[in-house]
């Protein structure tokens, strides 16, 4: 902490913490995250075919982790419609992005030095939003910790956690897409920021809470710029989990492939031989019938 009064970064994190998110850094928010929705396969055509279903998908993509913690919190899940500032504003944007003539502003915004911008002032947004979740969270439940990181989470990746009902608007379903399942780089890094501010807020981490949002947001906007301008889809965390979950949870056997294999292959080999049962009944089925019609004739 000395060092950081010696280099004047308190003030300046105190300074960077205190800088308003609207409309600025709002708007970033909702242009990076239309932008995404439209990448999505089929959303231009939903928005030509059925406009408010295009709008509905935007407002979740822009307001998805504030309405999922609402929920877990037992809040109106509605609450945001009542900023009409917001809402008009990223109403504004998605118009903009899906229906401006020639795609003249989705042409600029999605241009890479310029998105490149949005996506930082994007992350520098969601490490805030972590912060203050975290701070709601522990206002309701003081002690509550795996609530406070459950909302803190929710708070810096709640869209990509609704996803699979953002599908649902669209008319999609795609359940192996599940987030929980395959975390991008986002929703770990809001899970491993929502566990260091709830270390902050219950006082278990000696640092200023502006100090950890500088640095938080410092972090998050390097990684995803980077992975941005580089089109990756890795994760700065690859390197630690490689070597620590197989430590703390096993690697997975090769038993169990090998078994699901030979289940397949069981059931396709089956299949041929359960038809191969049914012929011979069948021939004696026949075999029957023409013993009767013999006996019949005999009778006869």
């Amino acid at each position: 902490m000395e060092l950081l009064s010696a280099l004047s970064l308190n003030e300046l994190a105190l300074s960077f913490s205190r800088v308003p998110l609207f409309p600025v850094f709002d708007v970033s928010n909702f242009i990076v995250s239309i932008l995404y929705l439209k990448y999505e396969p089929g959303a231009v055509e939903l928005s030509r075919r059925s406009p408010v279903a295009s709008w509905l998908c935007a407002m979740l993509y822009c307001f998805g982790s504030l309405i999922l913690a609402d929920v877990l919190l037992g809040d109106a899940p509605i609450e945001f419609f009542s900023n009409n500032a917001s809402v008009l504003l990223a109403s504004a944007v998605w118009y903009l992005i899906f229906f401006c003539p020639f795609n003249l502003f989705y042409k600029c915004v999605s241009f890479l030095p310029v998105k490149l911008i949005f996506v930082a002032m994007k992350e520098v947004g969601r490490v805030r939003k972590i912060a203050v979740g975290i701070h709601h969270a522990h206002h309701h439940y003081h002690h509550g910790w795996f609530i406070m990181i459950i909302i803190g989470w929710v708070k810096g990746s709640g869209v990509a956690l609704m996803s699979n009902f953002e599908q649902l608007l669209r008319g999609v379903w795609k359940p192996e897409t599940n987030e929980i399942l395959q975390m991008t780089f986002p929703t770990k890094a809001s899970l491993y920021g929502a566990i260091l501010f709830t270390l902050q807020e219950t006082r278990w981490l000696p640092v200023s809470k502006a100090t950890l949002i500088f640095l938080c947001s410092l972090f998050m906007v390097s990684a995803k710029v980077f992975l941005t301008a580089t089109h990756s889809h890795a994760s700065p965390f690859d390197t630690m989990e490689n070597f620590i979950c197989p430590v703390l949870f096993g690697s997975p056997s090769p038993g169990d492939q090998h078994h699901d294999d030979h289940g397949s292959s069981h059931e396709l080999h089956g299949a041929p031989a359960f038809h191969g049962s049914q012929q011979p009944a069948k021939s004696k089925e026949e075999l029957n019938e023409g013993s009767r019609k013999r006996k019949s004739k005999k009778a006869e």
